[in-house]
């Protein structure tokens, strides 16, 4: 079943741990649990300073619900503070957990549990009232994107990792993980995420794009290379090999319009070198880049000036 990653209002930013996880009281149960749980799923820990398995389990809870990416709250409830709520809810033994959704408790346990069985719970609690309103996903795309922009790949990693975990095949969430481990140096986490993608969706311009980024991640930048490399073809600029080296040496450098210039000039010397190298590099470098991207739509307005002059 899929559920979205709700509790992420559009133009909201992402939630924060006072977002995610607060103490509450017989003052403000009702709007903190009751409320919020018409919204989004809320987990209340009822629990006490003197509980040793409280210790054990608070940790290991906080981590699962941030793990969650704001697809679930967590409510803490001192029982010797809110004994009236405790009785209420019946609570007998502490550890207690229940899980509140559309305004009522829709499961619970007793006891500290291991953070797989915490984590089982919070995606059993998902997938039956996380509901499936897919505004709420896009909502959360938006977010991981404006963290991947700020440069808080950490935080858009996690959102996207969280969407995944609802929504298996989200495309964009698996193309947006797979950036996130790129940009880290993950290239094995990046070729595991991309392997998720379903085969129907393999031909997609964004899927082809963002393998070709990966591709290209996996030939590191080495300056010295770009010195050596440069000084050969300036004693013999028609040595294509080093040319087409250097050429991929630049884009991984990030000296894209180099790049393109280098493998223009192979093209027009010679189009059909080593089975038309240059502009199969040069498309490869495009997907990469992306549609919108200046150099990508220069590079193909100088290819095509190329191809037909």
């Amino acid at each position: 079943m899929t559920s979205s990653i709700i509790g992420m209002d559009a133009g909201s930013p992402p939630a924060t741990q006072g977002d995610l996880i607060k103490d509450s009281d017989q003052a403000n149960f009702v709007q903190d649990v009751i409320e919020t749980s018409k919204q989004v799923p809320v987990l209340v820990d009822f629990w006490a300073p003197w509980c040793g398995p409280c210790k054990q389990l608070g940790p290991i809870i906080e981590a699962a619900v941030k793990k969650a990416g704001g697809a679930i709250k967590l409510v803490k409830v001192n029982i010797d503070e809110n004994q009236a709520i405790a009785q209420q809810m019946r609570v007998q033994s502490i550890p207690a957990v229940f899980a509140f959704a559309n305004g009522q408790p829709v499961d619970g346990f007793m006891g500290a549990k291991p953070e797989g069985e915490i984590n089982a719970f919070i995606q059993k609690v998902l997938e039956a009232h996380g509901g499936g309103d897919n505004s709420q996903i896009d909502a959360a795309l938006d977010h991981a994107q404006q963290a991947f922009e700020a440069d808080d790949i950490d935080t858009a990693g996690q959102i996207y990792a969280s969407i995944l975990q609802a929504d298996h095949e989200n495309i964009k969430a698996i193309l947006g993980l797979a950036q996130c481990q790129i940009a880290k140096g993950d290239i094995d986490g990046a070729t595991a995420t991309l392997a998720l993608i379903p085969p129907a969706k393999e031909n997609l311009p964004e899927v082809i794009s963002i393998k070709a980024t990966l591709e290209l991640a996996t030939n590191p930048v080495d300056e010295t290379e770009i010195i050596n490399l440069t000084k050969t073809i300036e004693s013999n600029p028609d040595d294509f090999d080093s040319r087409f080296e250097l050429a991929n040496a630049m884009n991984s450098a990030g000296r894209k319009q180099e790049a393109i210039e280098h493998l223009i000039y192979i093209f027009q010397k010679n189009r059909d070198w080593n089975d038309q190298a240059a502009r199969k590099q040069l498309l490869k470098f495009f997907d990469s880049w992306g549609p919108t991207d200046e150099h990508t739509l220069s590079g193909r307005r100088q290819l095509s000036t190329a191809m037909f002059s």
